[in-house]
């Protein structure tokens, strides 16, 4: 029996331009789940100083991982805060409520993993847009607009 394989392998060079830009975060969609057939999603998330993050929420319909690449990352498991650094890891699966912010006075950078791969990409750029925007959204709208975006705030 011969197998062959298929040349379909999608190269991204450290030099791509990150997808976006905000003034306390960066980020590059390093393959989003239209790239993975829905597979699963990666972005590296770059923190300015003092960048604030989320509050705590949870996906329905996906899991989330977060791999520290650089700096102080305080993340939130569900239960307690801790201070994670080069090399620590969160799984956080379906449901499971978790969080992530940069409260120290240091640039942070991370890889987060959906699997599968959620289009997490509307949500931050559509997040970005409004911030950048200044429109305020009523509670009835950002209730919406979390729900669309399956992040349930706790």
């Amino acid at each position: 029996m011969s197998f062959t394989g298929e040349v379909n392998a999608v190269y991204r060079s450290s030099d791509t331009p990150p997808e976006l830009e905000g003034p306390k975060t960066t980020s590059r969609f390093l393959a989003t789940g239209a790239l993975t057939d829905g597979h699963f999603g990666l972005f590296q998330w770059d923190m300015a100083p003092q960048a604030g993050g989320p509050g705590a929420h949870y996906h329905k319909t996906f899991s989330e991982s977060f791999y520290v690449l650089d700096g102080t990352v305080r993340l939130y498991d569900g239960e307690r805060w801790v201070n994670a650094v080069k090399g620590d890891f969160l799984y956080v699966p379906e449901n499971g409520i978790h969080a992530f912010r940069n409260d120290t006075d240091e640039p942070a950078s991370m890889l987060i993993l959906f699997a599968p791969g959620a289009p997490r990409e509307k949500y931050f750029l559509e997040s970005a847009e409004i911030a950048l925007s200044g429109r305020q959204l009523t509670p009835e709208e950002r209730t919406e607009f979390l729900a669309r975006h399956d992040q349930y705030m706790v």
